[in-house]
Order: structure tokens, then sequence, then C-alpha cells
């Protein structure tokens, strides 16, 4: 039995908030958090770590895309990244206390926690911990992920009631250059979805007619799917995916 909240599978979910460059809301920010629940959304967001690991609500490894300041994200400490601007925005880096708090149970949230080790194996850290501890009194709807199975076999062991999936991809050589070539066709077949025995998959829209992914929707595991950018996009996709996370257009909330 799954232990992903239902409401996951209704309201479409703004891919790292519900963010729009050209108004100023910035990805992964507090505004496009904040817009994502006025909107009535689902929101996916991404979660990096500062120096003593706090969690801080970021894509990238390193800080140069999204604002003025260079280097990696890890380096520094969590008082310096929560001055840092975003680019084109009043808004700082939040931390995931801080979303959290803004949320509070008023939409779906879904986590994406970033691989560590940048190769999707075994040697992950000890950054989960520190997610898991941020959502440990959480009571609205809430899930974990990560592309990495390792994290989420940790996720698994230490908090086995959190909601938890994989994120998951052909994987080819060209989009993970850092990953083995084992590595990546061992992935590409998903097997970690049952072995961890995870809550759902995201996978990637335009490979959502994969064998594997067929397999395990025939198992009832539930499958989201990433990302979405065009209501075309979208109608082929729900064709296999019980929800979608999607950017740059209004998705329709008749699915809530």
């Amino acid at each position: 039995m799954t232990r992903l909240h239902p409401d996951f599978l209704k309201a479409p979910v703004a891919h790292r908030g519900l963010h729009d460059k050209r108004r100023g809301v910035i990805e992964n920010s507090m505004l496009a958090v904040k817009a994502a629940v006025a909107a009535g959304y689902g929101i996916e967001i991404d979660v990096q770590p500062a120096k003593d690991l706090t969690p801080m609500v970021f894509h990238d490894y390193l800080l140069d895309r999204l604002t003025e300041v260079p280097g990696a994200i890890k380096g520094r400490e969590v008082s310096e990244l929560s001055k840092i601007r975003l680019k084109g925005s009043t808004d700082v880096i939040p931390t995931l206390g801080e979303v959290l708090r803004e949320v509070n149970g008023q939409v779906p949230l879904v986590i994406e926690i970033k691989d560590q080790e940048m190769r999707l194996g075994e040697n992950v850290g000890a950054f989960q911990d520190q997610v898991i501890a941020a959502v440990k009194d959480y009571s609205g709807p809430v899930a974990l992920m990560s592309f990495s199975p390792e994290t989420m076999r940790r996720v698994k062991i230490q908090a086995p009631d959190l909601a938890i999936g994989l994120v998951t991809d052909p994987f080819l050589s060209e989009d993970w250059p850092n990953v083995p070539e084992q590595r990546r066709e061992e992935l590409a077949k998903i097997p970690d979805a049952k072995s961890i025995g995870v809550d759902f998959i995201s996978h990637q829209q335009k490979d959502l007619t994969s064998e594997h992914v067929a397999g395990l929707k025939e198992e009832g595991l539930p499958i989201l799917c990433w990302t979405i950018r065009s209501p075309e996009d979208e109608a082929r996709a729900r064709q296999v995916a019980d929800n979608i996370t999607f950017e740059g257009y209004p998705a329709p909330r008749r699915h809530a």
C-alpha cells in the first residue's frame, strides 16, 4: 500500500514552485512557493546542503546560475546563504524550514534531495538525515524523492512512515556524464523501486512509454512525471502518468 497522500494525484505539481522569471518570481523562491499555494497547485522543490548540512531550497550545486555569487552552495554558512539575492528578484535563498512554515499543509509538497555524490552511487553522506529532521513534525502532505536510490533507501530505514519516491530517467550518457555506463544501464531499468519499496516514481516525460514504467504502473505504483511545459505534452503524459510536474503554462486544475 502506498503511503503517498491522495492529494499528490489531484492538483498538478508546480515544478520548483510556480515561478515566472519575467515577473521576478524565481524557481525555488519563497515567491514561487506562495504563488503555487495561492493557485492551489502542489509544489515540487529541490534541496541542497549549506556548510552545516542545513537544507536550503535551491536546485543547483553552484550558486552561479541563479545568483551573483560564485561557487558551491555547500561551502557557505546558512547565515550567508539566507542573504544572497536571486537574480532578477527581491527574494533570497530560503531554508527548507522556512518553506515548510509557509506551506503549512495547504497543498502537497514534494521535496527532491539532490544527489551529493553526483555519481548516483552509495557515498551519499548524511544530508538526507537533516531533511528527515526538518519534515519530522510537519503535518501536511509531504513526500521525499531523489534520483539517488541509496538516498531513498536510507530515508526508508530512518523514517519508514514518510512517503518516498524515485526520480527516474532513461539515464543517457549526454545527460549523466559523471555516472558510469554500467550504473546508468542499471538505473534505467528502475530496479530500486521494488527493492526499496518506494511509494511512487517521477519519470522523465519523454520516456513514459518505457516498458519499465509500464511494469510498475501495472503493479499499481503511482506514476508522476517531469517536466511538462505545454498542454500538448500534458495530454500525452496523462495517457500514462497519474499526475504531472509542470512549468511555463497554466496547467488545468480540473484534476483537483
